[in-house]
């Protein structure tokens, strides 16, 4: 089965086990947003700049171990493959620190910051091979929808982690990230039994290659490939926005919206619901529309509702509406926002893994992360920043104006479509 036969049903399966792995981390990062943010304020009442400055670790972290650990196993060698040994090893210890967390957050907060440390060494560590997996396997005309299936995964995890074991915040603080550490132990054990990686026999004599590192990055920003630089200034900007706004959607529904204990997380648990949904069909219609053009038209729409949440509470009083209906409205905008963000998302990476060879597929999923959480450092201090002096309205409308500024970078990118 091979991809000229132009149909993806074939790999639809190797894909659904792939995405185990952006399940574990689509709920570890959904409770990880949702409730470090809480544990941190019970601290630091007062700084929502130091919030987000401390928010911002792990993604400094993540910009220097993911382009480092996916280029490492672009460079590994073993009998099972070059990505599973970082999985099967470093994910089980995520999951032991990530059930510590609520524990830890109850004895000091320098006892809690080096336990998120360490949690964010190993969970960071592991993220670029678990992307990278994916590509190695999939054929580059069908990584969008292969893209789609594993963020609809990573979408279940969100959803898993935000609304499902959310809700049991309320009954106990550590029962939520005791239950995420066995689905992430379960989920690891899915991995190790069910993908099998091999090189492909065209890309064997290529991978073997290994190419110097600083070669490698010559070729992904060698001048004529104006492209790669447009794209990964656009994914800097979008991202801007997203992570600074994620670490607070929280704390805006507390403190805005008035939410009861236990309903923190179900902002982000309804844009995780319309991902899932939207997932999988953003692929098929990137590869039918283009994905530029489906991106484009994303941010567009992202823009808009990211200046539209804050105004239901803000002009609730003069409008009369209810707490119920702010409520709802927060909801459906949030819904709308995950459905157009998966958009984004989905057909952002397989542009650049299109311009990747076999050998250098760790190295463009390296440069992503740096781009990405590069933006995911400077985005929670800076929003927090905003939030201190302009309330939470000036965190949305700056998230729009950089939704604005990323399409038209996007404007200019003439490379990355599928093939056919």
């Amino acid at each position: 089965m091979t991809a000229q036969k132009g149909r993806f049903l074939p790999y639809l399966g190797l894909t659904f086990l792939i995405g185990f792995g952006f399940f574990t981390m689509g709920l570890m990062d959904s409770l990880y947003d949702t409730y470090i943010p809480l544990f941190l304020k019970r601290f630091l009442p007062d700084s929502s700049f130091a919030v987000g400055g401390l928010m911002a670790m792990d993604n400094l972290l993540q910009l220097i171990l993911i382009p480092i650990l996916a280029i490492w196993s672009d460079r590994t060698r073993t009998r099972i493959g070059r990505r599973m040994p970082f999985i099967i090893v470093m994910l089980p210890v995520s999951a032991a620190l990530f059930c510590l967390v609520p524990t830890v957050a109850a004895w000091s907060l320098l006892a809690f910051v080096g336990l998120l440390f360490v949690f964010n060494i190993f969970k960071t560590s592991i993220r670029g091979p678990v992307v990278a997996l994916m590509p190695d396997q999939i054929p580059g005309d069908f990584r969008s929808e292969a893209n789609g299936v594993i963020n609809m995964m990573g979408g279940i995890g969100l959803i898993v982690g935000t609304i499902a074991l959310g809700r049991l915040f309320k009954t106990s603080e550590s029962l939520p990230f005791l239950v995420a550490g066995l689905c992430i132990v379960a989920a690891v054990l899915v991995l190790a039994i069910g993908v099998r990686e091999k090189l492909p026999d065209a890309d064997a004599a290529a991978a073997e290659d290994n190419p110097s590192l600083i070669f490698s990055l010559k070729q992904v920003f060698r001048g004529s490939n104006a492209s790669v630089i447009r794209i990964l200034f656009a994914l800097f900007l979008w991202f801007v926005a997203y992570e600074g706004i994620k670490p607070f959607l929280s704390l805006y529904m507390v403190e805005v919206l008035k939410v009861g204990k236990g309903m923190e997380a179900l902002g982000m648990g309804v844009a995780g619901v319309s991902s899932v949904i939207l997932a999988v069909p953003s692929g098929y219609l990137a590869h039918k529309f283009g994905r530029r053009r489906l991106i484009r038209f994303s941010l567009v729409f992202i823009a808009a509702i990211l200046a539209l949440v804050p105004l239901p509470a803000l002009l609730a009083g003069r409008l009369g509406f209810s707490p119920s209906l702010v409520l709802s409205l927060f909801f459906a905008t949030m819904f709308l926002y995950g459905a157009f963000w998966i958009g984004v998302v989905v057909n952002s990476f397989p542009m650049l893994w299109q311009m990747a060879t076999f050998g250098t597929m760790g190295v463009y999923t390296g440069v992503y992360y740096t781009f990405s959480q590069g933006a995911a450092i400077i985005g929670p201090p800076l929003t927090g920043a905003i939030n201190d002096y302009a309330g939470y309205p000036g965190i949305f409308f700056f998230g729009a104006a950089c939704m604005i500024g990323a399409f038209f970078l996007m404007r200019g990118v003439s490379a990355g479509e599928a093939a056919h």
